[in-house]
């Protein structure tokens, strides 16, 4: 059986006070769940805010981004040491907007990946079409090249801790959610590339989970599905009673 993963995005919302505020209302609602794993990723500002907000509880907390280099010039970057020394354990990987706005390729996502692997971060790396690719019927092979090019020259010891995170770019923030049975044919593409590269074994007990649009209405068909593995949550984890109630499906 595969730990459910329920994970928040909170994208550039909320400072460190009202990080938490979150956490003084969340945790309360949250305190016995221990069926799945959960994990919240604020952006970089209030790591240290949740970080000590989150001590002692049974919810983790993620980065929004890593970069490949130990250190160095690359203003505006952070790196893989840098999270792990204020208490960082998972990161989001090739996030769509990091793709359709900030100049992410299948290959900076390899090298962001790799990295947050060696470091021993987990990883939650991010792959989905957008609405033009979906329409073409091209939703199979988009899939097929991010797995291949996100995973290339990684073994599947080195990637024990990865995460993989099926976004359908046509349904974030669009109010719009994949049926849980496209949802979970498209996890089931993932995870068949997956054992192809990593082998069956790994692929068989590799979580995918899904986002896009993910809500309190919705999240308990969507968790049904047996291909799909948790949630990547955007605009309605930034409410605690949602994203408890998301939690508690």
């Amino acid at each position: 059986m595969r730990k459910k993963l329920m994970a928040a995005n909170w994208k550039m919302y909320k400072t460190p006070d009202q990080t938490r505020d979150f956490f003084r209302n969340f945790l309360p609602l949250v305190s016995g769940q221990t069926r799945d794993e959960i994990v919240v990723c604020p952006p970089f500002l209030d790591l240290p805010a949740a970080i000590e907000s989150a001590k002692g509880s049974n919810v983790a907390i993620g980065a929004q981004n890593v970069h490949w280099k130990e250190e160095g010039a690359f203003t505006g970057e952070t790196s893989a040491a840098q999270l792990l020394a204020i208490g960082v354990t998972h990161v989001v990987v090739g996030h769509s907007e990091r793709r359709q706005y900030f100049g992410e390729t299948d290959d900076t996502v390899n090298l962001r990946l790799k990295t947050a692997l060696e470091a021993g971060l987990t990883p939650i790396c991010c792959v989905g079409e957008v609405l033009e690719e979906r329409e073409a019927g091209m939703t199979d092979d988009v899939l097929r090249r991010q797995c291949v090019r996100a995973f290339h020259a990684i073994s599947a010891k080195k990637a024990a801790k990865l995460v993989v995170a099926y976004e359908p770019v046509w349904a974030i923030g669009t109010g719009k959610t994949a049926t849980p049975e496209i949802a979970a044919e498209a996890h089931a593409v993932i995870r068949y590339e997956a054992g192809k590269i990593f082998g069956e074994e790994f692929a068989a007990q590799l979580r995918i989970l899904y986002g896009g649009s993910v809500k309190p209405e919705n999240a308990s068909a969507l968790m049904a599905q047996e291909e799909i593995d948790g949630a990547l949550v955007g605009g309605a984890s930034l409410d605690p009673k949602s994203l408890a109630a998301i939690v508690k499906y």
